[in-house]
């Protein structure tokens, strides 16, 4: 068993998103979003529905650290208790 490092497990430790292509992707699922879907045929829904999965995994690529607000207080209090 090697723990060499991969560039497939490097590529998951790392933010790879931009912020530009997180705008791309929003206004993309927004355009999809305000689409007629009764209009279109299965091969165009079964598109959609893959091309909205790989904008899934594609935002799931951005790791980013999110704090609620409750973390925040207990961290400023143990902050101001500790000095």
């Amino acid at each position: 068993m090697s723990f060499a490092s991969t560039p497939e497990n490097d590529s998951k430790k790392k933010p790879t998103a931009d912020p530009a292509v997180m705008l791309q992707l929003q206004d993309r699922l927004q355009e999809i979003q305000s689409m007629d879907y009764s209009e279109m045929t299965k091969e165009e829904k079964k598109e959609l529905r893959e091309e909205l999965k790989e904008m899934k995994k594609e935002a799931k690529k951005s790791n980013g650290i999110y704090l609620s607000t409750g973390a925040i207080i207990i961290i400023l209090l143990v902050l101001i208790i500790i000095t």
